[in-house]
């Protein structure tokens, strides 16, 4: 028989998730029930043995719908609002993930990615992975976030401009030049000019030049042209388009300068289909 604290805890869970709550925090759970921190840490994990809660982060708990039970957990756009505010710090879903979110995905994003001004480590949430990446002056870029509507709320999402510049900006997450190249491919189409524009000087240069390249090599000219009149406004140094990739041994012959956006180039760039 389960103990009476446990089934008040699952009841309270319950209660939570009939009007629509997908998440908690002790403190609130321990002051509805009246119980004490022992007590409730106790019914917590008997609940997260069974799979009805858990906890991406200490102190608040996330409710498992039925539904989801096999998955161990929701889908992070579910409770990643709840989570930040809960934290207290400021973040958008951004990169591969936003990219997906604006249709610009050819295969399922195995990362559900963060961007927040910590550096937080990765999050196991039942088949899903949080991974937060660390940039310190969000503000700087806060006419690229806006709201998205989730089944339980809504969730901070980089917009198509912001994310074509996060996917150079953070190369590793993006999975590399040639993958990036066939998620712009998609995301292209969908990305304002002028919010490009204007959130390129919040952008390392290096990271707007090796854009600005890649776009003219998928065919977005006029797109990139809004990054070309920015860098105008005064001197890019030479960079490489891959940096690990100056360490490769090739003769000088292979080497190609675009003299457009001072892009060093060691390798042909092939888009991945989507």
């Amino acid at each position: 028989m389960i103990p009476e604290r446990i089934t008040s805890l699952a009841s309270y869970a319950e209660d939570l998730a009939s009007t629509g709550q997908t998440c908690f925090t002790r403190e609130a759970a321990m002051e509805a029930l009246g119980i004490s921190h022992g007590a409730f840490l106790d019914a917590a994990a008997r609940l997260a043995k069974r799979g009805h809660i858990f906890a991406p982060r200490r102190g608040f708990y996330v409710i498992t719908p039925t539904r989801f039970l096999k998955w161990g957990a929701p889908p992070p756009g579910w409770y990643i609002d709840a989570m930040m505010e809960e934290a207290g710090r400021p973040y958008y879903v951004g990169l591969l993930k936003a990219a997906e979110l604006h249709g610009a995905a050819h295969q399922a994003v195995m990362e559900f990615q963060v961007v927040t001004d910590r550096q937080w480590k990765p999050i196991r949430a039942g088949r899903s992975k949080i991974v937060f990446y660390f940039r310190r002056d969000l503000a700087a870029i806060e006419s690229g976030i806006a709201g998205r509507k989730t089944d339980t709320g809504s969730m901070r999402v980089s917009s198509p401009a912001l994310t074509a510049l996060d996917l150079l900006r953070y190369p590793k997450a993006s999975g590399g030049l040639d993958h990036t190249a066939g998620v712009l491919v998609e995301l292209a189409p969908a990305i304002d000019p002028e919010q490009l524009g204007a959130l390129a000087p919040a952008f390392e240069r290096s990271v707007v030049q090796r854009l600005g390249y890649v776009l003219d090599q998928i065919g977005s000219a006029d797109t990139a042209q809004t990054l070309d009149d920015y860098l105008a406004n005064g001197n890019a140094p030479w960079v490489e388009l891959e940096p690990g990739e100056a360490k490769r041994a090739i003769g000088e012959d292979e080497i190609q300068r675009d003299r457009r956006w001072h892009v060093i180039v060691r390798r042909s760039l092939v888009v991945d289909e989507q």
